[in-house]
């Protein structure tokens, strides 16, 4: 019976491992992480920030949405190797930030709502795609 090393020392893993480390410490990464946890931030307490709190589902919805947007995007830096797909995550949740104002309160006259829901989920949604398009530029660029 033959003995095989263990997995953690293939060759093509440390050559992955490598590669996403190196994506991760590029100030491009950093900045769009950054900007995720802002983002993420404001977006759970958009509904206080913006004065729509009494929008109760809604602002429910928010401060969800913001801590999963947060918790998302905020371990690409720590474990990028094993949570890049999440970035796929954070794609969805800008979407649905975008639509939810709609979606979840119906018609209603919360100008301040809809305006700031539109924008952070325009901005949640372009860092998610950000940080989406760094995974494959890494599995593109091989040496």
């Amino acid at each position: 019976m033959t003995t095989h090393p263990s997995i953690e020392h293939h060759p093509d893993l440390a050559e992955m491992r490598t590669r996403f480390e190196r994506v991760t410490t590029t100030p491009r990464a950093q900045a769009v992480e950054a900007l995720a946890l802002i983002t993420g931030l404001y977006l759970a307490a958009s509904p206080w920030i913006a004065g729509f709190g009494i929008l109760l589902p809604l602002a429910i919805n928010n401060l969800i949405v913001g801590l999963a947007f947060c918790l998302c995007m905020g371990g690409l830096g720590s474990a990028y190797e094993r949570t890049h797909a999440m970035a796929w995550t954070a794609v969805v949740l800008g979407a649905w930030t975008i639509i939810a104002p709609w979606a979840i309160a119906g018609e209603m006259d919360a100008t301040r709502a809809v305006v700031s829901n539109v924008i952070t989920g325009a901005v949640a949604l372009c860092l998610g795609l950000a940080m989406a398009a760094m995974a494959g530029r890494s599995r593109d660029t091989r040496a």
